[in-house]
């Protein structure tokens, strides 16, 4: 079952958009969803966050039915939790519970799966509370799990403590490991392009239509959580590597936005971040200050302050019915950094990567380069990689007039010093 709050919060989106999300959330791990309500309140009950009518209510179709499981969408304090399960005889989780499950369900990687675990124990360290009664049991020890006295709920506290400081040393080796590779990609430098969104705003199907790779792309919330990278061509001849993300979402827990900043690194290294929207949404605008007040969290202000430096892929265009698709197009034609898009029949595409390939040219610039006339391989590389603006040979040397994006000048200067 899963229940959907409405009050007076001043939240962007309507009750049902939440609810229909929270149950699409709860989906995406394949819980029969049998019943979804949505709960209205003045304000918050400190010991059950629900009013005590509410509670009564949903407490005799919980046992009408035989829910197992409930599914707030909203935040519930340890407390809470436990009075609600009394009252109804059932699991209660809330909203960071829920999205904790899915990533657990479906991160691949080890780095995943440490990130993962590393926000699900940070969760449940503020699950402990002394009230837990099981939890209370005085247990003896053997030096390694606790001296006499110390009583289960210390031991419990201490262990996921102990657990969280080596996942947070691992993840910092795997931050070193990922350094390591972004300076091998800068020795033989590709710029990078960040797919970013809302989930299920379409970054997948996007990143399989512009690569042809075959990522896992659903219908389904969170249907991606590891990082993927891929060489993207671009229409002059460049090449770039495409990166797609993990998705965002409104609420996102804390927990995830720091246990997951060094999958998301990768975005503060992107030449360029495309923001992909579901314009097909009725939350659309809402879900995009959810993904810039994300990126606000990771440190990229100048992204996130109205969505500066960001090219917004407006995706699912081919579910717009006329009226919405003729706006939206009028839009696109007044903002060059907007791009109307379907990743699923391809339409808008070839457009989006001519305006990557301009964007990345504009941070080119123009320069003289020598190459002697025998070294071919260098010559043909410089025609590959840049805009030949003119050129001069006298017996030994081309004398070239290039523009080079500051990418591939360094990687030119590295293929020099290993001749």
């Amino acid at each position: 079952m899963a229940l959907g709050r409405a009050n007076g919060d001043g939240s962007r989106r309507s009750a049902k958009a939440r609810l229909d999300e929270a149950v699409g959330l709860a989906r995406a791990i394949d819980l029969e969803v049998v019943a979804a309500e949505i709960a209205r309140m003045a304000r918050p009950v400190p010991s059950t966050l629900l009013g005590s009518g509410t509670v009564k209510t949903f407490g005799e179709m919980i046992s009408e039915k035989g829910i197992g499981l409930v599914v707030i969408d909203a935040a519930l304090s340890p407390v809470q939790q436990r009075n609600l399960e009394r009252r109804w005889q059932a699991k209660v989780i809330d909203r960071t519970g829920l999205i904790l499950e899915i990533f657990g369900a479906r991160a691949r990687t080890h780095e995943g799966r440490l990130q993962v675990e590393l926000a699900a124990l940070s969760y449940q360290r503020s699950r402990l509370v002394r009230s837990w009664t099981h939890l209370e049991r005085q247990r003896g020890g053997f030096g390694f799990l606790g001296g006499p006295g110390e009583s289960q709920l210390e031991i419990d506290r201490r262990l996921i403590g102990e657990r969280i400081a080596r996942l947070k040393r691992e993840l910092e080796d795997v931050k070193r490991t990922r350094s390591l590779h972004r300076e091998a990609r800068r020795r033989v430098p590709y710029p990078v392009v960040a797919l970013v969104g809302y989930t299920n705003a379409g970054k997948s199907t996007l990143f399989n239509r512009l690569t042809r790779a075959e990522v896992t792309a659903e219908d389904m919330l969170f249907a991606t959580l590891d990082p993927t990278m891929r060489r993207l061509e671009l229409p002059s001849g460049r090449k770039a590597i495409l990166s797609d993300t993990v998705g965002f979402i409104s609420d996102l827990p804390t927990q995830l936005v720091a246990a997951f900043r060094a999958t998301l690194e990768e975005v503060t290294e992107a030449e360029v971040v495309v923001h992909v929207r579901d314009a097909a949404h009725p939350d659309t605008a809402a879900q995009r200050e959810d993904v810039l007040g994300v990126l606000g969290e990771l440190g990229l202000s100048a992204l996130a302050e109205d969505g500066e430096g960001v090219v917004e892929a407006m995706n699912k265009i081919d579910l717009l019915d006329p009226a919405a698709r003729a706006s939206l197009v009028n839009q696109t034609l007044r903002n060059a950094e907007v791009v109307a898009i379907s990743a699923a029949t391809g339409e808008g595409c070839e457009t989006l990567l001519d305006v990557l390939d301009r964007r990345l040219t504009a941070e080119s610039r123009a320069m003289r380069l020598d190459v002697p006339l025998g070294d071919g391989r260098t010559l043909a590389w410089v025609y590959e990689h840049g805009e030949v603006l003119g050129r001069r040979d006298d017996d030994e040397v081309a004398h070239l007039s290039v523009r080079l994006s500051e990418a591939d000048l360094a990687r030119l200067r590295y293929r020099q010093r290993l001749h």
